[in-house]
């Protein structure tokens, strides 16, 4: 199993892109002024298209650990190779305590600042241009109901998602 992971924050407030709109009336998009946001850790099957993902409300190794945990059994009994960047959480001691007792369980380290070999880096952007772009989500639970309804549809069809992020 050849898995690309990665973790990115969507936030309530950010993503302000081109847009029609009708002549002399700019396009506005309000805000609350407060800044939620969801960090979604992710891993894209680079055979089947599936996406398996998981929301937190931090991005420690903590955090990283249980979704390691999630893969694992999501995956059981499979032999797993996960493909990361060289983030501090993906190398920390309690990863490698956690690497060492799964043994099916194996991480490839990308180069540093190479997001462009990862293509999961390819599905946040689209993430992000579909659920945050020109919006504002009043909470966190907004922003998770969100990126749920995006994700849902896109694993309707994993041929055009491999497709769509130059894998297939």
């Amino acid at each position: 199993m050849l898995l690309y992971q990665d973790e990115t924050h969507v936030r309530a407030y950010q993503s302000l892109h081109a847009t029609w709109s009708e002549v002399r009336k700019q396009k506005q998009v309000l805000t609350y002024g407060h800044h939620a946001s969801v960090t979604l850790f992710g891993a894209l099957n680079a055979m089947t298209g599936e996406i398996v993902h998981q929301t937190s409300s931090s991005c420690k190794q903590e955090d990283f650990l249980s979704f390691l945990q999630f893969v694992a059994n999501h995956y059981k009994e499979k032999l797993i190779a996960i493909v990361v960047d060289n983030a501090q959480i993906h190398r920390s001691q309690l990863i490698q305590d956690f690497l060492a007792k799964n043994e099916h369980i194996m991480l490839i380290y990308l180069p540093p600042y190479s997001p462009n070999l990862n293509p999961i880096e390819r599905l946040w952007r689209w993430l992000k241009e579909t659920v945050i772009s020109n919006r504002f989500h009043p909470t966190r639970s907004s922003i998770e109901e969100a990126m749920n309804l995006f994700l849902t549809e896109i694993s309707k069809s994993p041929d055009d998602v491999l497709r769509r992020l130059g894998i297939a």
